[in-house]
């Protein structure tokens, strides 16, 4: 691992386990509680709808606050921002053992938020401190959030028999202390040196004055007043990742149900959703690296996408073969959104337009995801059956695969603000200048 200039070994070490600990626990809130949500409803007195908000809350809170994150990193620096997320995180968690309704709402509300901020920021800091391991270190981050959200999932029971419901919520805030505390120093040395970003881009004019200070500062600058929203790259890299987590929420949240009104026995279809996280947790790893490694990474969308048409569809032409199609809907899911994560990085020019990119693509692309399971169960719930909502996953195929394929195109996004006259000046490459990750050029 070779540390980026102006970086120590120490210092990208320590940022290593810090990654390794914060992916850890960035998921684990999430998947602990559908195992418990029959125990919760009885404890809590919780109507259907309250139930349905409760699973809904954490997607909805990676929506809003994910759009915050590069803000909040912008004024307090991106270690700060991530000690203060898990912060969060862990009083989120304490919060949830409360046995009250506003403790448990607020709580995972809490835990979403600061999951938000570290989801945002985890791109961010691996452009910028392992720049010539951008594959590995993603591909190691997604391997860390399945392993993360197998074990919320997988010990959330054994817990719960073991000390009951508050200790199967409340034991995870050990974790992210553990990481806050890893982040901490971090924190404190990012306020004692300069931000560590490359120059701005040649494209910007810089007075003499400008050109005299820290190229750093003026990149920061360039990102803080810039605006990807006229950068159709920027949109279609946020739907590619909406519609991923749209497809893997989705089946996650209703496949157990549609296999056992098709004849699998309630403990086998609970174990499907299981075995899809398993198949994701070597290709979460596996597929970034290759990614990253690509020139083009339109060939790997084209393929996940076009297994996942071939699951839905099997779905509804022979549901009776359902190992065959959770097999392919782990490799699909499993593959999916480590690109999107991927191309994060892969269409932004240094680490401070990733970090606006990723706030732009989780913000839109979770707030999308959440629509998912909502509708999926209004459409069966209305047509008594589940033909009319898996064909509605099967229209949703199209977007993901069109804006996939444009974002997985060679270039940077775009990065533009008003200039004089209300004229649009670009602070960033254009889209369609070709680029090379890092990795790829290393490889050579």
């Amino acid at each position: 691992m070779t540390p980026t200039p102006r970086i120590t070994r120490f210092t990208a070490v320590w940022t290593f386990i810090g990654l390794v600990l914060l992916t850890l626990n960035l998921r684990a809130a999430i998947t602990g509680v559908p195992p418990l949500l029959g125990e919760i409803q009885d404890k809590f007195g919780l109507t259907g709808v309250e139930v349905s908000v409760l699973t809904t809350l954490p997607e909805l809170c990676l929506g809003i606050f994910s759009a915050l994150a590069p803000v909040l990193a912008r004024r307090i620096g991106t270690e700060a921002a991530i000690t203060v997320a898990l912060v969060v995180i862990t009083v989120g968690l304490l919060l949830r053992a409360v046995p009250a309704q506003v403790a448990l709402f607020t709580g995972t509300a809490l835990a979403g938020a600061g999951m938000a901020t570290g989801n945002v920021l985890v791109p961010a800091v691996i452009k910028r401190v392992f720049a010539h391991r951008v594959g590995t270190l993603t591909g190691l981050s997604m391997m860390l959030l399945s392993v993360g959200g197998a074990a919320g999932a997988g010990l959330a029971v054994p817990l719960d028999h073991m000390g009951g419901w508050r200790l199967a919520l409340a034991l995870w805030a050990v974790p992210s202390v553990i990481a806050a505390l890893v982040w901490g120093p971090l924190a404190l040395r990012g306020r004692k040196r300069q931000p560590e970003r490359p120059a701005a881009p040649a494209s910007v004019s810089t007075s003499p004055a400008q050109a005299q200070a820290p190229a750093d500062t003026r990149a920061e600058a360039h990102a803080a007043k810039g605006s990807l929203l006229r950068s159709p790259l920027a949109w279609s890299v946020m739907v590619f990742m909406g519609m991923t987590s749209l497809m893997f929420y989705t089946l996650t949240a209703w496949l157990p149900e549609m296999m056992h009104d098709h004849g699998f026995a309630p403990a086998t279809a609970g174990m499907m959703n299981s075995v899809i996280i398993i198949i994701g947790i070597p290709l979460g790893f596996l597929v970034p690296v290759v990614a990253a490694r690509l020139r083009d990474q339109r060939p790997l969308v084209l393929g996940v996408v076009a297994l996942m048409a071939i699951g839905l569809g099997g779905l509804l032409l022979a549901p009776g073969a359902g190992w065959v199609w959770v097999a392919i809907f782990g490799v699909a899911t499993g593959s999916a959104f480590p690109i999107a994560l991927t191309l994060l990085n892969l269409r932004s020019p240094d680490a401070a337009i990733t970090a606006r990119l990723s706030g732009m693509a989780q913000s839109g692309g979770y707030l999308l995801a959440a629509s998912g399971p909502l509708t999926f169960g209004v459409l069966h719930s209305a047509t008594g059956g589940w033909e009319v909502s898996i064909w509605l996953l099967l229209l949703l195929v199209v977007p993901e695969l069109v804006c996939g394929l444009l974002a997985a195109r060679p270039g940077f996004v775009r990065l533009s603000s008003k200039g004089p006259g209300g004229r649009v000046e670009h602070l960033t490459e254009p889209a369609e200048v070709p680029t090379r990750s890092a990795e790829a050029d290393r490889s050579r």
